[in-house]
Protein backbone atom coordinates (compact mmCIF):
# COMPACT_ATOMS: atom_id res chain seq x y z
CA UNK A 1 0.00 0.00 0.00
CA UNK A 2 0.96 3.49 -0.56
CA UNK A 3 2.38 4.70 2.82
CA UNK A 4 2.00 8.56 4.65
CA UNK A 5 3.49 11.50 3.07
CA UNK A 6 3.35 15.01 3.89
CA UNK A 7 -0.06 15.22 1.83
CA UNK A 8 -2.00 12.06 3.74
CA UNK A 9 -0.32 11.05 7.24
CA UNK A 10 -2.33 8.18 7.47
CA UNK A 11 -1.28 6.80 3.96
CA UNK A 12 -3.76 6.38 0.46
CA UNK A 13 -4.68 2.90 1.01
CA UNK A 14 -3.95 2.18 -2.59
CA UNK A 15 -1.67 -1.12 -3.87
CA UNK A 16 0.78 0.86 -5.81
CA UNK A 17 1.43 -2.00 -7.90
CA UNK A 18 -1.84 -2.47 -9.34
CA UNK A 19 -2.30 1.32 -10.09
CA UNK A 20 1.34 1.91 -11.61
CA UNK A 21 1.78 -1.59 -13.26
CA UNK A 22 -2.03 -2.15 -14.64
CA UNK A 23 -4.24 1.27 -13.98
CA UNK A 24 -1.12 3.90 -15.19
CA UNK A 25 -0.24 1.87 -18.49
CA UNK A 26 -3.84 1.77 -19.57
CA UNK A 27 -4.41 4.89 -19.16
CA UNK A 28 -1.15 6.03 -21.21
CA UNK A 29 -2.51 3.11 -23.98
CA UNK A 30 -5.69 5.39 -24.07
CA UNK A 31 -3.36 8.72 -24.43
CA UNK A 32 -4.84 10.33 -21.28
CA UNK A 33 -3.51 11.64 -17.87
CA UNK A 34 -2.13 8.52 -16.43
CA UNK A 35 -2.65 10.55 -12.80
CA UNK A 36 -6.28 10.72 -13.64
CA UNK A 37 -6.59 14.78 -13.19
CA UNK A 38 -6.62 15.88 -17.45
CA UNK A 39 -7.51 15.15 -20.21
CA UNK A 40 -9.71 12.19 -19.14
CA UNK A 41 -10.66 8.94 -20.35
CA UNK A 42 -14.07 9.09 -22.56
CA UNK A 43 -15.98 5.95 -21.00
CA UNK A 44 -18.11 6.26 -24.20
CA UNK A 45 -15.19 4.85 -26.54
CA UNK A 46 -13.32 2.67 -23.80
CA UNK A 47 -12.13 -0.43 -25.49
CA UNK A 48 -12.41 -3.44 -22.88
CA UNK A 49 -9.00 -5.38 -22.37
CA UNK A 50 -8.86 -8.96 -22.02
CA UNK A 51 -7.32 -10.43 -18.97
CA UNK A 52 -8.02 -7.13 -16.33
CA UNK A 53 -9.26 -10.03 -13.74
CA UNK A 54 -6.44 -12.11 -14.06
CA UNK A 55 -3.76 -9.71 -14.15
CA UNK A 56 -5.09 -7.80 -10.60
CA UNK A 57 -5.24 -11.74 -8.96
CA UNK A 58 -1.53 -12.07 -9.82
CA UNK A 59 -0.51 -9.23 -8.18
CA UNK A 60 -2.90 -10.38 -5.39
CA UNK A 61 -0.96 -13.22 -5.15
CA UNK A 62 2.24 -12.24 -5.34
CA UNK A 63 1.57 -10.33 -2.39
CA UNK A 64 -0.18 -12.71 -0.43
CA UNK A 65 -3.65 -13.41 -1.05
CA UNK A 66 -4.74 -16.95 -0.66
CA UNK A 67 -8.67 -16.02 -0.64
CA UNK A 68 -11.49 -14.42 0.86
CA UNK A 69 -13.17 -10.76 0.53
CA UNK A 70 -10.86 -8.45 -0.70
CA UNK A 71 -11.18 -4.92 -1.78
CA UNK A 72 -9.34 -2.32 -3.68
CA UNK A 73 -9.56 1.27 -3.74
CA UNK A 74 -8.38 3.64 -6.52
CA UNK A 75 -9.19 6.79 -7.08
CA UNK A 76 -9.31 6.73 -10.69
CA UNK A 77 -11.97 3.50 -10.70
CA UNK A 78 -15.17 5.72 -11.60
CA UNK A 79 -13.42 6.92 -14.67
CA UNK A 80 -12.94 3.21 -16.16
CA UNK A 81 -14.99 1.47 -14.37
CA UNK A 82 -16.75 -0.53 -17.04
CA UNK A 83 -13.24 -2.32 -17.08
CA UNK A 84 -13.74 -3.43 -13.63
CA UNK A 85 -17.20 -4.11 -14.03
CA UNK A 86 -16.74 -6.35 -16.69
CA UNK A 87 -13.37 -8.23 -14.74
CA UNK A 88 -14.90 -8.17 -11.56
CA UNK A 89 -19.49 -8.20 -12.63
CA UNK A 90 -19.89 -9.64 -9.31
CA UNK A 91 -18.41 -6.73 -7.24
CA UNK A 92 -19.53 -4.52 -4.67
CA UNK A 93 -18.89 -0.49 -5.18
CA UNK A 94 -18.32 1.84 -2.66
CA UNK A 95 -18.66 5.36 -3.68
CA UNK A 96 -17.29 7.35 -1.56
CA UNK A 97 -18.10 11.09 -1.63
CA UNK A 98 -17.34 14.74 -0.22
CA UNK A 99 -18.43 18.04 -0.75
CA UNK A 100 -17.18 19.34 -3.75
CA UNK A 101 -15.50 23.18 -2.39
CA UNK A 102 -13.81 20.60 0.08
CA UNK A 103 -12.39 18.78 -2.55
CA UNK A 104 -11.44 21.79 -4.69
CA UNK A 105 -9.91 23.24 -1.48
CA UNK A 106 -7.93 19.59 -0.74
CA UNK A 107 -6.59 19.51 -4.72
CA UNK A 108 -5.52 23.54 -4.72
CA UNK A 109 -3.29 23.01 -2.17
CA UNK A 110 -2.31 19.43 -2.91
CA UNK A 111 1.43 19.47 -4.60
CA UNK A 112 0.74 16.44 -7.55
CA UNK A 113 -3.21 18.52 -8.36
CA UNK A 114 -1.31 20.52 -10.93
CA UNK A 115 -4.07 19.81 -13.93
CA UNK A 116 -5.97 22.98 -13.38
CA UNK A 117 -2.55 25.03 -12.50
CA UNK A 118 -2.52 24.96 -16.54
CA UNK A 119 -3.93 28.27 -18.09
CA UNK A 120 -4.73 25.95 -21.48
CA UNK A 121 -6.25 23.15 -19.34
CA UNK A 122 -8.60 25.52 -17.80
CA UNK A 123 -9.61 27.00 -21.71
CA UNK A 124 -10.13 23.48 -22.79
CA UNK A 125 -12.96 22.55 -20.40
CA UNK A 126 -14.40 26.14 -20.54
CA UNK A 127 -13.06 27.29 -17.06
CA UNK A 128 -11.93 30.60 -16.26
CA UNK A 129 -9.48 29.86 -13.34
CA UNK A 130 -7.95 26.81 -11.55
CA UNK A 131 -10.80 26.82 -9.10
CA UNK A 132 -13.44 26.22 -12.08
CA UNK A 133 -11.23 23.76 -13.30
CA UNK A 134 -11.27 21.71 -10.54
CA UNK A 135 -15.03 21.88 -10.49
CA UNK A 136 -15.50 21.00 -13.68
CA UNK A 137 -12.96 17.61 -13.14
CA UNK A 138 -15.51 17.02 -10.06
CA UNK A 139 -18.92 17.24 -12.36
CA UNK A 140 -16.63 14.53 -14.45
CA UNK A 141 -16.67 12.18 -11.35
CA UNK A 142 -20.60 12.75 -10.62
CA UNK A 143 -21.27 12.35 -13.80
CA UNK A 144 -19.25 8.81 -13.85
CA UNK A 145 -20.81 7.70 -10.56
CA UNK A 146 -24.48 8.15 -12.17
CA UNK A 147 -23.50 6.08 -14.51
CA UNK A 148 -22.36 3.15 -12.37
CA UNK A 149 -25.80 3.72 -10.49
CA UNK A 150 -27.76 4.01 -13.84
CA UNK A 151 -25.80 0.58 -15.00
CA UNK A 152 -27.33 -1.03 -12.07
CA UNK A 153 -23.74 -1.72 -10.15
CA UNK A 154 -23.77 -2.98 -6.48
CA UNK A 155 -23.27 0.73 -5.43
CA UNK A 156 -23.44 1.89 -1.87
CA UNK A 157 -22.50 5.68 -1.78
CA UNK A 158 -20.51 7.09 2.07
CA UNK A 159 -20.16 10.66 3.54
CA UNK A 160 -16.74 10.24 5.61
CA UNK A 161 -17.43 13.95 7.12
CA UNK A 162 -20.17 12.26 8.78
CA UNK A 163 -18.45 9.75 10.71
CA UNK A 164 -16.14 12.13 11.52
CA UNK A 165 -19.06 13.87 13.23
CA UNK A 166 -19.66 10.33 15.01
CA UNK A 167 -22.43 9.62 12.42
CA UNK A 168 -21.58 5.77 12.27
CA UNK A 169 -24.34 4.93 10.72
CA UNK A 170 -23.09 4.58 6.84
CA UNK A 171 -20.42 2.93 7.92
CA UNK A 172 -21.48 0.40 10.16
CA UNK A 173 -24.46 -0.10 7.52
CA UNK A 174 -21.91 -0.27 4.58
CA UNK A 175 -19.36 -3.32 6.33
CA UNK A 176 -22.78 -5.15 7.36
CA UNK A 177 -23.49 -4.96 3.65
CA UNK A 178 -19.81 -6.32 2.63
CA UNK A 179 -19.92 -9.29 5.06
CA UNK A 180 -16.89 -7.63 7.59
CA UNK A 181 -17.79 -6.98 11.09
CA UNK A 182 -17.88 -3.78 13.21
CA UNK A 183 -15.43 -3.07 16.27
CA UNK A 184 -13.48 -0.55 18.10
CA UNK A 185 -10.50 -0.26 15.59
CA UNK A 186 -13.01 1.54 13.23
CA UNK A 187 -13.53 4.32 15.36
CA UNK A 188 -9.88 4.35 16.67
CA UNK A 189 -8.76 4.42 13.12
CA UNK A 190 -10.68 7.80 12.24
CA UNK A 191 -9.00 10.78 13.90
CA UNK A 192 -10.92 14.33 13.52
CA UNK A 193 -8.30 16.18 14.32
CA UNK A 194 -6.76 15.16 11.07
CA UNK A 195 -9.63 15.97 8.92
CA UNK A 196 -10.51 19.53 10.62
CA UNK A 197 -6.71 20.26 9.91
CA UNK A 198 -7.08 19.48 6.22
CA UNK A 199 -9.96 21.59 6.36
CA UNK A 200 -8.14 24.61 7.67
CA UNK A 201 -5.08 24.53 5.31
Amino acid sequence: MSGPNHNNAKGMFENAKIRNEIVKPFFRELEVDPMGQYPLPDVSKMLIPTGWDKRVEEIMVEQGYTGGPWMYKGAKMCLHWPVWDYAFPNAKWIIVRRKPTDIINSCMRTGFMTAFGNRSNQLAVGAKDEYEGWKWWIDQHEDRFREMINAGLNCKVVWPDRMVGGDYSQIKDTLEWVGLEWGPEVTEFIEPKLWKARQKK
